[in-house]
């Protein structure tokens, strides 16, 4: 059974500085860790992608983190780690973290949501 724990949120002034991490078990042959990555909570859907990163490295960010926030992996120990600076009021949220495995064969993907982790950033 995947189990998904988050650590590192918090409250922090506008302008600070949070990481954020998630580590993944329970993932053993014959299945792989693929993308992991950080959502959080948007007002017309229900979570929005806030960053995610793919086994190999490749990075994706929402616009309005761009420059600020920083993902990355630590494949060994299966996390998955969000820097988050000059943060904003607007980054309040309850951010989730949330991983793809994968089987190569028989082909089979599952999607698995950690339990969230609060970030409060005050004026």
């Amino acid at each position: 059974q995947v189990l998904l724990v988050e650590s590192g949120g918090g409250l922090v002034q506008a302008g600070g500085s949070l990481r954020l991490s998630c580590a993944a078990s329970g993932i053993g042959r014959p299945f792989i860790l693929n993308t992991m990555g950080w959502y959080r909570p948007a007002p017309e859907k229900q979570r929005e992608l806030v960053a995610t990163i793919t086994n190999g490295g490749i990075t994706t960010y929402a616009d309005s983190v761009k420059g600020r926030f920083t993902i990355s992996r630590e494949n060994a120990e299966n996390t998955v780690l969000l820097q988050m600076n000059s943060l904003k009021p607007e980054d309040t949220a309850v951010y989730y973290c949330n991983v793809e495995v994968r089987r190569v064969f028989p082909v089979s993907a599952s999607t698995y949501w950690g339990q969230g982790t609060q970030v409060t950033v005050s004026s």
